[in-house]
């Protein structure tokens, strides 16, 4: 494996206050090529000092920022949603770089982040309150939603422009100001919006990135000024995350892992739901938190079913995600690729049959951090294979003889993050969303991201936190609402009363 020395690594330094601006730490971490194994960058991780530098910079942006008007908010927003389609390429590139995933998927991560945008360029719309005239004799009363002040957003290596989209672009609208954490893997994609924001007018000060660790997300979580954290990762640092945070007092929604089981019913279609499995399990290389990790075979499906798969499995072409043709990338580190082999050969010992075998692909020969696509059969719930989290391109097949047994067995997973059910019966279909204790939900879609103008976010250990991500749940979770009584009254009629006001 090649490395490039620290003094000729390119530096990735924070953005505070419309700039960059390094750290005194002298700690730092590497960003790598997944697909070369090589070194691409020295990150530059932030002190406590450099949090509170960019909350304090933030804080003061906030101020002028939150008196500007909902059009001049637009307006920004719409310079940007069109400056990031103009650097979409250039995006995806960096993506691709960092995180490993093919130029495709990268352009396609770009085109759902910009969706959130465009949402938030409705600020005007979506800020509107209520209002109810004469309420009592001679009262109105109003709603207005005002924003909390300074928020910030810690956010997963898998989606490096996309996730931070869904934050900032509500917050921001919403007139907050922004201090984004990315992973420290994937830094790059982070400074590259920041810019854009910059260059769409936004006020410097509103949009901050710090780049870091935990030392970072420590301070952030323990600083009094900052009023709500959204964060996407792991379940139990989101756990943590929900739980420090407010216990610190700040509004925090925290989205975990997740577990999405697709259900085959007997009467689907084998080709189509094959199709989608093999999309939705193996896109990325299966490090989507949206992932379709388990397929739950009913019945007589499971057969033609498996053998489907695993023929279109043979069709996928593994390798460097800039490459053309490639299909699916590399994993984002070597320790993240070898972990995710390492669960091939328990899942043998608890009982599974390997039916395909990442680690045969050719592609696992190339320096970089490659895994082929693997599938595995019989697998039975409660192994560590089906209850861990794998965030790999490993898919499990677990078969049932009844709908009723593979409902049982998603809901008692302790995820809910996504679902698909794959059937011809629309009654079956509505029957299971009616059941499933699942977040998202997907009738003949294997991912069920929601749009924009809705909102994401699971059910059970999938999310901490009382409102989903982006959409109406993201305004209302970076505003909140202030109802205003008012009256005009004759001074002549005006007299002391003490009882409790009441409706007349």
């Amino acid at each position: 494996m090649g490395t490039t020395s620290l003094a000729e690594a390119l530096q990735i330094n924070n953005w505070i206050g419309g700039a960059s601006s390094e750290t005194t730490s002298g700690r730092s971490g590497v960003a790598w090529n997944p697909a070369t194994g090589k070194q691409i960058a020295q990150v530059n991780f932030a002190t406590v000092e450099d949090v509170d530098h960019a909350v304090a910079v933030a804080k003061a942006a906030f101020t002028g920022w939150r008196t500007t008007s909902l059009s001049r908010r637009s307006e920004i927003l719409f310079k940007l949603r069109n400056l990031i389609e103009m650097n979409r390429d250039r995006l995806a590139e960096i993506i691709s770089t960092e995180n490993g995933k093919t130029i495709a998927d990268a352009r396609g991560e770009v085109a759902r982040g910009l969706e959130n945008i465009e949402f938030a360029c409705g600020i005007p719309t979506l800020l509107k309150g209520g209002y109810s005239e004469q309420a009592s004799g001679g009262v109105d009363v109003y709603q207005i939603r005002q924003p909390l002040g300074v928020v910030a957003g810690i956010t997963p290596f898998n989606f490096p422009a996309m996730v931070p989209m869904w934050m900032f672009a509500n917050a921001i609208a919403c007139g907050n100001a922004f201090i984004l954490k990315p992973s420290e893997k994937v830094p790059s994609a982070s400074l590259l919006l920041a810019e854009l924001a910059q260059q769409a007018g936004l006020p410097d000060g509103v949009f901050n990135v710090v780049q870091g660790d935990k030392v970072a997300v420590d301070r952030i979580l323990a600083h009094p000024d900052v009023r709500a954290v959204s964060f996407v990762g792991s379940t139990p640092v989101a756990k943590s995350i929900y739980e420090t945070g407010t216990r610190n007092g700040k509004r925090v929604q925290a989205l975990g892992g997740a577990k999405n089981h697709m259900l085959v019913l007997p009467d689907a279609d084998v080709d189509a739901a094959a199709d989608a499995a093999v999309s939705a399990a193996y896109g990325a290389a299966g490090q989507r938190c949206m992932a379709i990790s388990v397929v739950v075979a009913v019945g007589t499906v499971a057969d033609p079913l498996v053998a489907a798969i695993r023929q279109r499995i043979g069709r996928i072409k593994v390798g460097p995600g800039m490459e053309p043709g490639s299909e699916m990338g590399p994993l984002v580190t070597r320790e993240h690729r070898d972990r995710v082999a390492s669960y091939l050969d328990k899942a043998k010992e608890e009982g599974a049959s390997i039916e395909v075998d990442g680690r045969d692909d050719a592609a696992t020969q190339r320096e970089g951090f490659f895994l082929g696509a693997t599938l595995l059969d019989h697998v039975q719930p409660g192994t560590r294979c089906y209850q861990d989290e794998i965030f790999g391109p490993v898919l499990s097949v677990v078969r049932t003889q009844t709908y009723a047994d593979a409902l049982k067995i998603i809901n008692e997973n302790p995820y809910g993050n996504g679902t698909a059910i794959f059937t011809q019966n629309g009654g079956a279909a509505r029957q299971f969303q009616f059941d499933v204790e699942v977040g998202m939900v997907g009738i003949n879609v294997p991912i069920p991201v929601p749009v924009a103008y809705y909102s994401f976010g699971g059910w059970k250990s999938s999310l901490f936190g009382d409102l989903h991500m982006y959409g109406p749940e993201g305004v209302q979770f970076y505003t909140r609402s202030k109802v205003v009584t008012s009256r005009w009254p004759d001074p002549g009629t005006s007299a002391v009363d003490l009882g409790f006001p009441q409706v007349r």
